[in-house]
């Protein structure tokens, strides 16, 4: 899939329903086919015109807000960081046969910095819910190759923090509201049992390879 202009929606790596009973079929199907479509559909009208642009990744743009125009930076920001954001959420979510705990050298660095994996996910849940309104909380490593949990607004991302991000949650109320209305403590709750570790994993080595 194009990671480029004409930016292009990302299929899901699994079936609408292969996160029952913690995500359901009707959430899954709304807020990829709905929700990151319009983000994608959107980023690709507000890119079109300036070919200047049309070479740079996606994160290319969500490291350089700042460096783009000023009517740009708003909207790229929302629409970009949208793009982004759901890829990689969508990435994180695993059907039944994945690994939902925590391995290799991301379960060793979790243990060093949190004390174990159950007060991180303790401090993650605090921050999900911490979050008012719409955004996401996130597992990043920063600039002392340290692991931190943030939260952040809206379609924000680490990327304009100089943060590498290991792992997200998506607490937007298009993410948990069909199934759990308005118990998001639930839904995290949820959220750590269809969690791919594996990705995670995966995403922790590449930003020491």
């Amino acid at each position: 899939m194009s990671n480029r202009y004409p930016f292009e929606l990302k299929p899901l790596p699994y079936e609408y329903n292969a996160l029952e009973p913690h995500i359901d079929e009707a959430t899954m199907k709304l807020h990829h086919d709905k929700h990151l479509k319009a983000y994608v559909d959107k980023l690709n009208e507000i890119v079109g015109p300036y070919p200047e642009f049309h070479n740079w990744y996606l994160e290319t743009f969500l490291c350089n807000i700042h460096s783009l125009p000023n009517n740009l930076q708003t909207p790229i920001r929302n629409n970009a960081g949208g793009v982004y954001n759901h890829n990689l959420f969508f990435s994180l979510l695993s059907s039944k046969d994945t690994n939902s705990i925590p391995i290799g050298n991301l379960a060793e660095k979790i243990e060093k910095d949190f004390g174990s994996y159950e007060n991180f996910k303790e401090k993650f849940k605090e921050a999900a819910l911490s979050r008012f309104g719409s955004g996401y909380a996130w597992l990043v490593i920063d600039r002392n190759k340290n692991l931190k949990i943030i939260t952040t607004a809206n379609q924000n991302t680490p990327l304009e923090l100089n943060l590498y991000p290991v792992l997200v949650i998506d607490v937007w109320e298009h993410a948990y509201y069909l199934k759990y209305n308005n118990r998001r403590n639930e839904y995290i709750d949820n959220f750590f049992s269809v969690l791919n570790f594996k990705k995670a994993e995966e995403l922790y080595n590449r930003f020491f390879a």
